[in-house]
């Protein structure tokens, strides 16, 4: 299985971004994607999750309002919008996958199997 984050750069605050996340190796769509960030000398954080088995999605407290998961489930690609961004949104961006549980979603990392590279996102005037 394969993950390849793509759309991550620099914007200032209030902008916005998308980020996408390629999936390879799953034969269908019986699989998790999340969406995780990490700030230079923080832990790990989890933002939001797609299970693609039954289109059910989670995500944390910190984001909801302001950041949104969708798929393109025949592509295998999972997307993160994100608008009204903020210099502490400022981190390495990351999607990961899991095998997939009906109707669980989870955000919490060491969950999950699979992890992309990871895609910079900086925010700052």
């Amino acid at each position: 299985v394969q993950l390849v984050e793509s759309g991550g750069g620099f914007v200032q605050p209030g902008g916005s971004l998308r980020l996408s996340c390629k999936v390879s190796g799953f034969t269908d769509n019986k699989f998790t994607v999340g969406w995780f960030r990490q700030a230079p000398g923080k832990k790990r954080e989890g933002l939001s999750c797609l299970n693609l088995s039954d289109g059910g999605t989670y995500s944390a407290d910190s984001v909801k309002g302001r950041f949104a998961i969708s798929a393109a489930n025949t592509e295998h690609t999972v997307f993160l919008e994100m608008n009204g961004l903020r210099p502490e949104d400022t981190a390495v961006y990351y999607c990961a996958a899991r095998d997939s549980v009906a109707y669980y979603y989870t955000i919490l990392p060491y969950e999950y199997t699979y992890w992309g590279q990871g895609a910079q996102v900086t925010i700052s005037s």
